[in-house]
């Protein structure tokens, strides 16, 4: 468990707080298109807000190559946060630092808040350039690093300001890391881990991580059929990468030493292509037609993922069984995702869920509301999957040494 300092921690009346948030939000013309980042922020925003801080908000967005950039300019979000606020006024300074943004900074009472423009407007900001960090902090008395999903990054605004500050993180990063601790860290066993998706050449590092971490390791998405073929079965057109098989049988030699159950396919939802009611049929996967592709995981191996997750206490999940954006290649994920979530409700079952089409899979499914927890953060959950040290958390459990 990550040692860190909480909001709880922190003494904010009077002070200035920086609140280093995700608010990369999908926008169209100019206007916010869904606000979900910025609602999940506002618990942190909120609190402070009441314990009396001036509240300084820096985020980006985009990639305007640091350099300004009207259309990337964070204005739009002014009136989504406010109306996340129950329409508190948000001040708004056009840079995130110098005269500009000191200015409005200056201008905050206790328990008011302002937003600062695009931090990645400077070029300074990912090059996690000191002498930036210092314009930032300047701006504060105190940092809040709330953006777990830019954790994975060293930028000025995630890593060197938190060793310039009292620094603490902020409520969705706590909920973040405290959800991940549970699932990898200090789990109840038996674990589990559903990993899906298309290659498996882009999750070499969380499969050799995992297969050392959790007691049974479930395989889908075109990455079990390269497992497949790498076992000498016939796959026929499926999706597969060939020239990974030696790296695969390494990686079911590395779980075997570790007793770690590798859950495969036994049949597959088979068809001759690849589109929206596609004729399809089931078979065991050693009797894939030779014109045919495996699109989805089959009814046989739902019921084997169900049976086992039912001795399972926790389950962590990044990416589909299968084809999931096109029915009916979606049944298997969905299937399974059901389970897991009537176990969750149920209090059996720990789980935690990551990464883009995993979210979107389960929401798909209709149980993202019922997992334990979802994290949005995308290449910084994939990353903490890979067992690697996240610069932004690294920074803050640092910070609470001092």
């Amino acid at each position: 468990m990550p040692s860190f300092r909480t909001l709880d921690d922190l003494d904010v009346r009077g002070k200035r707080v920086l609140v280093r948030a995700d608010l990369n939000v999908p926008m169209k013309d100019g206007k916010v298109t869904d606000a979900t980042r910025i609602e999940r922020s506002a618990a942190t925003f909120a609190d402070l807000v009441k314990a009396g801080a001036r509240v300084v908000i820096i985020t980006h967005f985009g990639r305007p190559k640091g350099k300004p950039n009207p259309e990337m300019s964070l204005r739009p979000l002014i009136d989504p946060i406010s109306k996340a606020l129950g329409g508190r006024p948000v001040a708004f300074a056009e840079d995130c630092v110098g005269p500009a943004a000191g200015a409005v900074v200056d201008g905050l009472k206790d328990g008011e808040i302002c937003l600062l423009e695009n931090v990645r407007f400077h070029a300074e900001e990912e090059k996690n350039d000191l002498d930036f960090a210092k314009k930032l902090a300047a701006l504060g008395d105190v940092y809040v690093n709330d953006a777990f999903s830019t954790a994975h990054r060293a930028h000025s605004s995630t890593e060197a300001i938190a060793r310039l500050l009292p620094a603490a993180a902020g409520r969705l990063m706590q909920a973040e890391l405290v959800a991940l601790a549970k699932a990898l860290e200090k789990p109840t066993r038996p674990v589990a881990a559903v990993v899906g998706g298309a290659k498996v050449s882009t999750k070499l590092e969380l499969l050799g991580n995992m297969v050392g971490r959790v007691d049974m390791l479930v395989i889908g998405g075109g990455m079990a059929n390269t497992f497949l073929f790498a076992l000498g079965t016939d796959i026929g057109k499926s999706l597969c990468e060939k020239e990974m098989a030696d790296t695969v049988r390494q990686i079911m030699e590395k779980a075997k030493a570790a007793n770690c159950d590798i859950v495969l396919p036994t049949d597959a939802v088979i068809a001759r292509e690849f589109k929206e009611g596609a004729a399809s049929e089931v078979v065991p996967v050693g009797k894939v037609p030779a014109d045919a592709m495996i699109l989805d995981a089959g009814p046989d191996s739902v019921k084997t993922i169900v049976a086992k997750l039912a001795g399972c206490k926790t389950l962590v999940w990044n990416g589909p069984l299968g084809a999931f954006e096109i029915r009916p290649f979606d049944e298997a994920t969905n299937a399974v995702a059901r389970e897991a979530a009537a176990l969750t409700v149920a209090g059996k079952l720990l789980t935690v869920a990551g990464g883009g089409d995993t979210v979107a899979a389960l929401a798909h499914a209709g149980v993202d509301q019922k997992f334990s927890y979802v994290s949005t953060a995308g290449g910084a959950f994939l990353e903490w999957l890979e067992g690697k040290t996240l610069p932004g958390v690294a920074a803050l459990e640092d910070a609470a040494k001092k």
